[in-house]
Order: C-alpha cells, then sequence, then structure tokens
C-alpha cells in the first residue's frame, strides 16, 4: 500500500507518519506540505522520495494508492473530493468538513466513485472506548449517560505543536464532533433531541471560547459536553460513562472504573496507539474491499447533529 500523507509536518500529520511505519507491507511514497523548502526538508529528514506544495501533483503519481489528509479543516471536503476524483482512496481527519452539505458532497462522491473513504473518528478505535464498546455489543454494559469535557487554554492561533497556523480551530465542528460521533456509536441511535449554547465570541479568533452541548437518544440515554478554550488546567477531552452496570472514564488510551481503578486494556486490540489503529482500519478495508469502521457514510449522522446543534445556536 502507497501512501501519501498531506499536512505531513503538522501535529497529526506526524502522528499519522508514525503510525504508518509501524503497519506492515505500507509505504509513505509522497508527502504534502504548503511549503516548499520546509516539506522537501521534512521528506528528505524521513526518506520519503517524493514531496510537493500542492495535491494534485501527489495524486498525478501512480505511486500512490491512497491519501491521508492532515490538512486544514476547511479544506478537508474539497480535497476528500479532489483524491477520490483521481481514483486515490481517502483518509481524511476530523472532521471531514465544516458543514453538512460539504459533509453529503463527500459521502456522495464515494457513492458515485465506490472508492474507500473514511473519517478520522479516531474515539470509535482508541482501546479505552472499543473495551466499552464491545460490552454494550455483547449486552453487558447499558449506557445511561455520558458525560464529556472537552478544554483547552488558547489565546492564539497554535496547533498542538504549538506552531502557529492559517486556519482557526472550532469546539463545535472539530471538537464536539469527536463526542457527537462516538455517543452515536457507543449508543447505536443517532440523537433524536440535540442543543448547544455557547459563549462570546473571541474578539480576534472570532469563535466561541465556550461551549455545552446535549444530546438524548430515542431509548433515552443522554450526552453532556462542555467545551472550552477558557481552561488553565489539564487540557484534553476526559469521558465518563454511567452505565446500567458500572461507571468507567476513559482518558486517552487508558481506561478507569468509577473508583479510578485501571483497566487492564491489553489484548483489546493490536495497539494501544489510537491513530495506529484508525491508520490499520483504513489500510485493511482498502486491501479487503469492505466499508471501514467510520466511513464517511457511517459518521454522516454525526454531521447531520452538528448540523442540528449550529442552526440552534
Amino acid at each position: 500500500m502507497r501512501i501519501c500523507v498531506a499536512g505531513a509536518y503538522g501535529a497529526f500529520g506526524i502522528k499519522h507518519l508514525d503510525a504508518l511505519a509501524n503497519i506492515d507491507e505500507v509505504e509513505v511514497t509522497s508527502v504534502m506540505g504548503p511549503t516548499r523548502a520546509k516539506i522537501e526538508a521534512f521528506a528528505a529528514e524521513r526518506g520519503i522520495g517524493h514531496a510537493a506544495d500542492n495535491l494534485a501533483d501527489c495524486l498525478a503519481r501512480e505511486d500512490v494508492d491512497a491519501v491521508i489528509l492532515s490538512t486544514p479543516t476547511q479544506m478537508h471536503a474539497a480535497q476528500a473530493i479532489q483524491c477520490m476524483e483521481a481514483g486515490k482512496h481517502v483518509l481524511v481527519e476530523i472532521p471531514m468538513a465544516d458543514s453538512l452539505a460539504d459533509s453529503q458532497a463527500v459521502v456522495a462522491k464515494q457513492r458515485e466513485t465506490g472508492l474507500t473513504a473514511m473519517a478520522g473518528q479516531v474515539r470509535r478505535f482508541n482501546p479505552s472506548h472499543q473495551w466499552i464498546h464491545n460490552r454494550v455489543m455483547a449486552g453487558e454494559l447499558k449506557i445511561q449517560q455520558m458525560d464529556v469535557q472537552t478544554y483547552f487554554f488558547r489565546r492564539t492561533n497554535t496547533n498542538a505543536k504549538g506552531e502557529p497556523r492559517s486556519w482557526t480551530d472550532h469546539l463545535l465542528w472539530h471538537h464536539a464532533c469527536h463526542t457527537v460521533d462516538l455517543f452515536q456509536y457507543q449508543t447505536g441511535e443517532t440523537a433524536s433531541e440535540a442543543f448547544g449554547l455557547q459563549g462570546p465570541l473571541h474578539p480576534d479568533l472570532n469563535i466561541a471560547m465556550d461551549m455545552s452541548i446535549g444530546m438524548k437518544t430515542p431509548s433515552g440515554a443522554i450526552c453532556t459536553l462542555s467545551l472550552s478554550f477558557n481552561n488553565d488546567g489539564p487540557f484534553g477531552t476526559f469521558f465518563r460513562y454511567i452505565c446500567d452496570n458500572g461507571t468507567y472514564l476513559a482518558r486517552y488510551d487508558d481506561l478507569f472504573d468509577g473508583n479510578e481503578n485501571q483497566i487492564d486494556l491489553s489484548g483489546v486490540t493490536v495497539s494501544n496507539n489510537g491513530i495506529e489503529l484508525i491508520d490499520r482500519e483504513f489500510v485493511a478495508a482498502i486491501r479487503e474491499g469492505r466499508e471501514p469502521n467510520a466511513s464517511v457514510a457511517q459518521t454522516l449522522p454525526a454531521m447531520e447533529t452538528l448540523d442540528r446543534i449550529e442552526r440552534g445556536l
């Protein structure tokens, strides 16, 4: 499998490159970044044969079978469609788009081409959430409530590496997208009720710095999600699953019970790295000619729920 990583030297581009290095019979043959000198130096450092500052050059290559897009959110939909029109399978980082209309266009293109198109909903793949999902599917747990906190401290437009970036993050379409999809995936239902509240917009970034979201499924499970760029403390997303048969706390790839006893996740899957697991699913789905978990079609309901929340803000 020959893969191009676009947005290669960004925070998540590097995570994908490191993850792909752990997958057998996968080679990164091309990388793309917005600055030619920087991407060429990066490719040389990594031993990657081709580098370009535009996606079209990468897509024109015969030694590219599939593309992972770790580019700015606002480019995701158009670039995913561009990849499929070039005959390339595509994994587009979360979110696949920042509007419902663009998300629907990505799904329509996948159905037209029949290519593998997957959204980067990594929470489906974290071992902690897989452990919960396996027990829900086995009938051992029923989720009654998910209480989730997504917290950062942000005053400047920087990425996860602390470097300046050209696009602006968004609490709803980026960070809430993780939890909205996960809630619907774990419960097996689409939210029948969903609402959001947002605080004041930042005067320079022009985005809401605080947000609260509530959802409910037809069977009665609820989710409360608090998001903030104003939190001065540990950052990240923390999940509390309140179930009929136990309470569980998921923090990245680790899982604890309600009394902070860590749960052994060895044997849940082949890796403890969620990014590697999503990349493995992408590669396996292409090789096996099947729909991947977190295909763009499967994750479209999350985008529909985000759209409902946005229209109600």
